[in-house]
């Protein structure tokens, strides 16, 4: 799954002398802020950074990037040394990890919960908030690829904390012509950039199988050596193959 050139790449972690639950804590919250520091410094054109920028004219507040950082770090925690399978996606879309700072993830999903999970079982403390403002979008932004991944895969009888989803270009990239809520490719420069983080998120989980959503995500584990299955992206029209091919997974 990870190649030789990738084992001696490791998130540095202190060495902690207390025994049991409090080590796995100890490293996981160690590891996490490790994390969360390389999501700090995004590239500027056209790109909104959800964890340490504010949307002016979307966010409700501008304790909006705190949230955002709290929610992904309880998301991650909770999956941390538990997840079995791990999602690759291309980039947050505004419709998702824009307002709630998680992979794949909308508010919609976050706050009422989907197919029997509640929001308790997404992330590991604290109740759930939407950060855009209400008149946006009444009961929250809703975002069909996070609906259908999300829907998917419980359906395969994986528990909510035995999968973890990233993107390979972590922030939301967006189309200045259309505004800030609005989706683009990342460009192959910007691509570059999330290399580092993609590369720390594998290390940080490592699991037994790892899930490319489309060519860019797969051309970006490959660049890493990371073998990877392919699936359809679930967006454009593919939402039909792509929960073909993830009801075939065996895990």
């Amino acid at each position: 799954m990870y190649p030789e050139r990738f084992e001696g790449w490791r998130l540095e972690l202190p060495w902690v002398l207390v025994t049991g639950d409090w080590v796995l804590k100890a490293m996981s919250d160690y590891a996490i802020e490790q994390f969360l520091r390389l999501l700090k410094k995004s590239p500027r054109d056209a790109v909104f950074n959800p964890w340490w920028q504010v949307d002016e004219e979307n966010d409700f507040g501008p304790q909006a990037p705190r949230i955002r950082r709290e929610q992904l770090r309880a998301y991650l925690q909770r999956r941390f040394c538990r997840a079995r399978l791990a999602v690759i996606g291309e980039a947050l879309g505004y419709r998702g990890g824009h307002f709630t700072g998680i992979a794949m993830t909308s508010e919609r999903v976050l706050l009422k919960g989907i197919g029997g999970t509640h929001a308790e079982h997404i992330i590991s403390r604290g109740a759930p908030r939407r950060t855009s403002k209400p008149e946006k979008c009444p009961r929250g932004f809703s975002e069909p690829t996070a609906t259908i991944i999300w829907s998917s895969l419980l359906q395969l009888g994986l528990r909510p904390d035995e999968f973890v989803m990233w993107n390979a270009f972590p922030w939301h990239s967006f189309d200045l012509r259309r505004g800030i809520l609005s989706n683009r490719t990342p460009k192959p420069a910007e691509l570059v950039t999330g290399v580092p983080v993609l590369k720390s998120f594998l290390e940080l989980f490592r699991c037994d199988e790892i899930i490319a959503l489309g060519r860019i995500a797969a051309a970006q584990l490959k660049e890493l050596g990371v073998n990877a299955r392919c699936v359809r992206h679930p967006a454009s029209g593919g939402a039909k193959l792509f929960r073909e091919q993830i009801a075939q997974l065996r895990l």
